[in-house]
């Protein structure tokens, strides 16, 4: 009969692990300050809305500019209806509340852009499907490029 190797154990502590001091923990939120979503947004709205104008501008056609910054709204109104619930007192009440609150918000914003994407030809004229998709996803790479410019950022001293 095999036998079988005993695993680790699940209670023992890991000798490598250290708990931070409140001033360890104070100097590594400092050193690495976390990205309000809120200025995320606000970057999302301006890439979008240059976009908008620039593509408006090199087509000379308003319905592109009009498909893209519809795309960015597309992304955009969610994210900030997500944002907004997740900041709420409600979502910060305990750690159950705030999981939750997080796939709860999440829902309403695939939610509302399935909706807001399926609204798209009845609510823009002359939609350009590739340009608001173009809008779509240059809104959505905002947030990867707020992690970069966080990570390229040199901490102050």
């Amino acid at each position: 009969m095999p036998t079988i190797a005993p695993g680790p154990e699940v209670d023992a502590p890991d000798a490598d692990f250290k708990p931070l001091t409140a001033d360890e923990a104070r100097a590594l939120r400092e050193k690495n300050p976390p990205i309000s979503v809120w200025r995320v947004i606000v970057g999302q709205v301006a890439v979008g809305l240059l976009a908008a104008l620039v593509a408006w501008g090199i087509t000379g056609r308003l319905s592109v500019g009009g498909s893209l910054a519809y795309g960015v709204l597309a992304v955009v109104v969610p994210a900030a209806l997500f944002a907004r619930g997740l900041t709420s007192r409600v979502s910060s009440v305990n750690p159950g509340a705030a999981a939750f609150g997080f796939f709860l918000w999440e829902m309403v914003k695939i939610a509302l852009t399935v909706a807001m994407l399926f609204a798209a030809p009845r609510l823009v004229p002359e939609l350009s499907w590739p340009a608001m998709l173009a809008g779509l996803v240059l809104t959505m790479k905002v947030y990867w490029v707020g992690l970069l410019l966080k990570r390229t950022t040199p901490a102050k001293v």
